[in-house]
């Protein structure tokens, strides 16, 4: 797994910097309020897919709301689990000390393994992490319509002739705001505290 790793590293630190590069200029000289880095980044936008509930959700459902979204899947054997636990960590961080920006923003995990990420098998996994924690899947075809939309690459990862898998995928989590525009990357290795100040930073104004 470590060319798998590398890969990994090398995508996502390719996609941050096009988005960078993408934003850059977006808000200069206006004088208006700090923007985030990702301001004017062609990413994101309308979707429907099925929530841990079994219910079809759309992207309006979150209209007026801050939305933090992470990509990832359930059999992720690490990194997932860890960046979960330690975002999850940072708004229970931000709930205690400032519960009304918390109460802005709500988290989702969209499922990059649509294959065994039924919405039975999401309902118990976000559970473990934050009791606002939307867990999203769908049809393939829904799952890479949203990845392409969102600048997400995943590919599975199959030893050959077995039936198990891993999926190879990029990590990235996205802050975006009430009109569903992207705003920044929110950085999974924070502490609590820093990810807290970080989601304030942006959600708080």
């Amino acid at each position: 797994m470590a060319g798998s790793a590398m890969n990994i590293i090398v995508r996502t630190a390719a996609l941050a910097l096009s988005l960078l590069l993408a934003a850059c200029g977006s808000g200069a000289g206006n004088g208006a309020a700090e923007q985030g880095p990702l301001a004017g980044a062609r990413i994101g936008g309308p979707f429907t897919l099925t929530d841990q509930d079994g219910k079809r959700v759309s992207d309006t459902a979150f209209a007026g709301r801050y939305r933090l979204v992470y990509f990832g899947y359930t059999y992720c054997p690490d990194v997932c689990p860890v960046d979960l636990q330690k975002l999850m960590a940072g708004l229970r961080a931000l709930e205690k000390s400032d519960p009304a920006v918390a109460a802005r923003i709500q988290p989702l995990l969209i499922s990059i393994d649509p294959d065994r990420d039924t919405p039975a098998v999401l309902k118990s996994y976000v559970a473990a992490f934050h009791p606002r924690l939307i867990g999203l899947t769908g049809t393939p075809a829904e799952i890479a319509a949203v990845a392409r939309a969102f600048g997400v690459y995943y590919q599975k990862q199959q030893a050959d002739g077995g039936a198990e898998y891993l999926v190879d995928h990029s990590r990235a989590t996205y802050l975006f705001g009430p009109d569903g525009k992207p705003i920044a990357l929110i950085p999974e290795d924070g502490t609590p505290a820093e990810i807290a100040a970080e989601l304030k930073r942006w959600a708080g104004g």
